[in-house]
């Protein structure tokens, strides 16, 4: 699922939708969602930890991510030359449709990159769960 955060925050990278910079909060696994998209775009991130508890804090620690005023790039947050990102729209969003069910069926859109193939898909697929039954697809 792509959040509209997440959507928002990689709108960034793409030319002409009007959005140049998002700012936010949110949690260490979103952020790292987020910057493996932008990397694989050529975009940037930004981000830092901000501990709600001396348990986070330890376990970031023991991580070896302790520092709050330490401010990680998208290279940290998603490194690598394997970076892929894949997201599927749940709900209709401004950059991917929602699921729309059919009778026998239903219908999703995909966003798939990677960046060493420096490749973006948008991905439209129609699942059948009742073979007897074809879906009526409309374009």
């Amino acid at each position: 699922m792509i959040s509209s955060a997440r959507s928002a925050a990689i709108s960034c990278a793409v030319s002409g939708t009007g959005v140049h910079a998002v700012m936010g909060i949110g949690g260490a696994p979103e952020g790292v969602l987020t910057a493996a998209a932008l990397r694989c775009l050529g975009g940037e991130i930004q981000a830092r930890l901000v501990f709600r508890s001396a348990a986070e804090r330890e376990r970031a620690e023991g991580m070896g991510h302790g520092d709050p005023a330490r401010i990680y790039l998208t290279d940290e947050l998603a490194s690598g030359e394997n970076v892929v990102f894949a997201a599927t729209g749940v709900t209709k969003g401004d950059l991917l449709e929602g699921v729309r069910f059919f009778g026998g069926g239903a219908r999703t859109h995909s966003l798939v990159m990677a960046y060493q193939e420096k490749q973006v898909r948008f991905v439209d697929t129609v699942h059948m769960f009742d073979r007897d039954r074809p879906p009526a697809v409309r374009m």
